[in-house]
């Protein structure tokens, strides 16, 4: 049996694709972004030292936005992998801000992105997390 989310039935085509627009755009930020902590550069190091997270956080951080990134390109997960990035942007919008304010306007605007799909997805959150539940 198939069961079409509140989401999918009641969102226009267009809005439909705009959203899987941000969420591909999304991923490619985060697997970027992703890929230089994920495996220990050394360039990268520097404000997870600031916060006292050293390469282990690094590292950790890395895997978290490289698993949030495939997941926005998965229909059942994507959803919740927004809202899973939320906390991770807040942090990376405070860290830029302290560390490299010129560029805060990047995690800032990537934050203003999950926020968005995560709320346009969260017919699919609840969804997925009944599918769980049973």
């Amino acid at each position: 049996m198939t069961t079409t989310s509140h989401s999918a039935r009641t969102r226009p085509v267009a809005g439909t694709i705009t959203l899987w627009a941000m969420q591909v755009l999304l991923a490619l930020i985060f697997a970027f972004m992703a890929f230089p902590k994920a495996m220990g550069d050394p360039i990268a190091v520097a404000p997870f030292d600031l916060i006292g997270l050293g390469i282990p956080g690094m590292v950790v951080v890395g895997w978290l936005e490289l698993a949030g990134a495939i997941a926005l390109l998965i229909p059942r997960l994507c959803g919740l992998a927004s809202i899973c990035q939320v906390p991770l942007m807040i942090g990376a919008t405070i860290l830029s801000a302290l560390v490299t304010p010129d560029l805060v306007v990047i995690p800032a605007l990537t934050l203003v992105l999950v926020c968005i799909v995560a709320w346009f997805r969260r017919y699919d959150t609840v969804a997925l997390i009944q599918i769980v539940r049973r």
